[in-house]
């Protein structure tokens, strides 16, 4: 619901599609968008958004691939939003050459996203090896795909639904949140029964199915292990998922 107690809405003249955590998974994003073509198809005279809730690289090993996709190949009917994930923020931190963040990153997933650029992720990790790495990074990112990560955007709100990443810290207004707590937060979000003010539609939490609750939408369903990459999809008050 609302919070003035009606069901929740997008506007009438749009259908939104919300995807969750994709990590390295080019084969179920380029799936799953096929069958969102196909829905689009059938829906004439309103207009299409997309919206990636972020983690596009990581764990997978196509995350190459997946930027671009995304830069390339998103059908021009749809407006496409891009948020970005904690993955990307740890990538971003890597590149511009914060050692410590770089040893954290390539320990949950990096490694398969230097992996997928031709990067050699050596072995030990000594601050001389990351900094090789990342400059072979640096070389080997191709310009569009940094200019990719640095242009995506913390959140993104239409109508009765705000769509972010992480989630919120519950109690403080929606334009007033940390960009840690939208990357990163997870429990007190997410056992928060509290009324957002919006239906907050986030990834970051992998559960084996949407996790649908009052003030919230949770839709990582943990596709680089599961091969289950999921869609959320919104008009006017009605809600449907689609999933690989």
């Amino acid at each position: 619901m609302s919070e003035t107690g009606r069901a929740a809405a997008v506007p009438n003249n749009q259908r939104i599609y919300a995807v969750g955590d994709i990590h390295g998974r080019a084969d179920l994003l380029i799936a799953l968008m096929e069958l969102i073509k196909k829905d689009t198809a059938s829906c004439v005279g309103v207009n299409k958004c997309v919206v990636f809730l972020g983690d596009y690289v990581d764990r997978g090993s196509q995350s190459k691939q997946v930027i671009d996709y995304l830069i390339h190949k998103i059908p021009p009917e749809l407006k496409a939003v891009f948020l970005r994930g904690n993955h990307e923020e740890a990538m971003l931190l890597f590149l511009s050459g914060d050692t410590d963040a770089g040893r954290g990153w390539l320990q949950f997933g990096g490694e398969e996203t230097l992996v997928s650029y031709n990067v050699n992720p050596s072995h030990p990790r000594s601050s001389a090896d990351l900094t090789t790495a990342r400059l072979s990074l640096i070389e080997k990112l191709p310009a569009l795909h940094r200019d990719f990560l640095i242009s995506t955007q913390l959140s993104f709100t239409v109508g009765d639904y705000h769509f972010v990443h992480a989630g919120i810290k519950p109690g403080i207004p929606l334009d007033e949140q940390t960009s840690d707590d939208m990357l990163w937060i997870r429990n007190e979000f997410l056992s928060s029964r509290a009324d957002h003010g919006k239906i907050i539609v986030h990834g970051h939490s992998i559960r084996s199915k949407p996790d649908i609750q009052p003030n919230r939408i949770g839709i990582d369903t943990g596709a680089y292990s599961s091969n289950h990459l999921t869609c959320l999809i919104l008009q006017n008050t009605q809600r449907h998922i689609i999933s690989t």
